[in-house]
C-alpha cells in the first residue's frame, strides 16, 4: 500500500525528529552555527517545528492504526488521520508553544518605569551634584545616577523616591518615615 507507506514516513520521520533534536539539538545548533536561519519561520508561530512535527508524526501514527485496525476506506483512513493530525498539532500549539512564547521573562527595564519607585541612596547625594541610588526593578536591583529633586542635600543610606526621570538621572526626594 502506497498510502501506509506515507504514514510510515512520517510516523518514523517525526519520531526521528523528536530523538535526534532532544539528544542532539543544542549539539546540532552550534555545529552549524546559524547557517541554516534561513529556514526561520519567525512570521507565523504556528509554523513552529514542535508544533508542525507533532502533527506529522500523530498523522502518520493514526494513519497506521486506522489502516490496520478499521475495515474503513483509504479515502476515510486518510482524511481521519489528517484531522488526528491537525488536532495534535494545533493542540500543541495551544497548549505548549503560544503559553511558552509568552511566558518569556525579561530583565530589561526602561528608566521612565523607575518614576515612583522607592531607593536607598548608595553613594550621597549633594544639593547641587549627582550621587547613586539602588532601586529594586524586578527581581534584581540597578543602580542609578540621581540628583536631589528639592535641592537638599541627602546622606548616604536614606530611602527616597524617585519623583522625576530626566536625561539619564533620577530626580529623587528624602522619604519621610511615618
Amino acid at each position: 500500500m502506497e498510502l501506509e507507506a506515507i504514514f510510515w514516513g512520517c510516523f518514523v520521520g517525526g519520531a526521528l525528529y523528536a530523538i535526534i533534536s532532544a539528544l542532539l539539538g543544542d549539539l546540532i545548533g552550534h555545529a552549524l552555527g546559524g547557517i541554516l536561519d534561513f529556514l526561520s519561520l519567525d512570521g507565523h508561530p504556528w509554523l513552529n517545528p514542535t508544533t508542525l512535527v507533532g502533527g506529522l508524526t500523530a498523522f502518520g501514527g493514526s494513519g497506521l492504526l486506522l489502516v490496520h485496525y478499521t475495515a474503513l476506506s483509504l479515502a476515510i483512513v486518510f482524511l481521519l488521520a489528517v484531522c488526528c493530525g491537525v488536532v495534535v498539532g494545533g493542540g500543541g500549539y495551544f497548549l505548549y508553544v503560544k503559553p511558552m512564547s509568552e511566558s518569556e521573562n525579561s530583565v530589561a527595564f526602561s528608566e521612565k518605569d523607575l518614576s515612583g519607585r522607592i531607593a536607598e541612596v548608595i553613594t550621597a547625594i549633594p544639593s547641587a551634584g549627582y550621587g547613586e541610588v539602588l532601586v529594586k526593578v524586578g527581581a534584581g536591583h540597578t543602580n542609578q545616577i540621581a540628583a536631589s529633586f528639592d535641592g537638599e542635600e541627602i546622606p548616604g543610606g536614606s530611602r527616597v523616591v524617585v519623583v522625576e526621570v530626566k536625561d539619564k538621572t533620577l530626580y529623587v526626594s528624602k522619604l519621610d518615615p511615618y
